[in-house]
């Protein structure tokens, strides 16, 4: 075996590569070697914070600068994450300005999304009882295209979309027929959305996950089933509630008239 020298995002990068090489034993191999690399990290980034949260009330950190946000003495800002993706050089205050700037787009995007679905009621192809339907049951809202394009930015608004688009990879698998291409889908899905060096990594338990990780070597159409149906059990009991109190579903129900009456979600 190589030698066991290097970073999260060293051995990160030769997990992806020993996969891509469909090397699944040198695979998981670097996989937890990399896991252990990021707890040794995170327990030290820990140990650091305790120190200074001990130090807090007793020391006031100098600053060479009026502003709340500034750093001191003009040093940068500790790494705030612990990821395979190369992006600790990134502070919390950094990522704060971020965060303000995607909840903007955000904001412009839901009402993009409401303007565009109400043009599509003028034209005739969404009405006021299809949209209520969204609300009798999750499944109705998954089978509608215009509920699965509404809901997607809701979650984009929770940044968890990667879960809605995990379900719509897998349902796109599913009606796939061709081995070879089977095969290509799958993998591109485990790259985007199981592999735990992806960002848009989706929450499932270690045993499916396991599952997954021995038949990644043959894979078929129904590979991700188990996965897929943790998903939406997660999506049905967590974020569809949320949706259909959310202002985006509101208004979208309210801007097309009277609600008709619906059942239990």
């Amino acid at each position: 075996m190589p030698e066991h020298n290097g970073t999260v995002h060293d051995f990160g990068k030769l997990a992806t590569r020993s996969l891509r090489m469909r090397d699944l034993s040198r695979y998981g191999e670097w996989v937890q070697l990399a896991d252990a690399q990021a707890l040794s990290a995170a327990e030290l980034c820990g140990a650091a914070m305790r120190r200074r949260l001990s130090h807090r009330d007793s020391r006031a950190l100098p600053s060479c600068d009026s502003s709340p946000e500034a750093s001191p003495c003009g040093r940068a800002p500790p790494p705030c994450c612990f990821c395979w993706c190369c992006c600790c050089s990134c502070s919390c205050l950094a990522m704060k300005g971020r965060e303000k700037g995607v909840c903007n787009s955000r904001r412009t995007s839901n009402v993009s999304t409401l303007g565009s679905l109400q043009r599509t009621d003028e034209s005739g192809r969404l009405s006021v009882s299809e949209v209520s339907s969204w609300a009798l049951s999750f499944s109705a809202l998954l089978e509608s295209p215009a509920g699965r394009a509404v809901f997607m930015e809701f979650l984009r608004s929770e940044h968890s979309d990667e879960n809605m688009l995990f379900w719509q990879a897998c349902e796109g698998l599913k009606a796939e027929t061709h081995r070879a291409a089977v095969a290509e889908r799958a993998k591109q899905i485990y790259l985007d959305y199981i592999s735990i060096l992806s960002p848009k990594e989706v929450s499932i338990d270690a045993t499916v996950r396991e599952t997954i990780n021995s038949n990644m070597a043959v894979p078929t159409a129904h590979i991700f089933d188990d996965a897929q149906a943790q998903i939406f059990a997660l999506m049905h009991r967590d974020s569809y509630p949320r949706f259909l109190n959310s202002p985006l579903y509101q208004s979208l129900l309210q801007s097309l008239g009277p609600a008709v009456p619906s059942g239990d979600s």
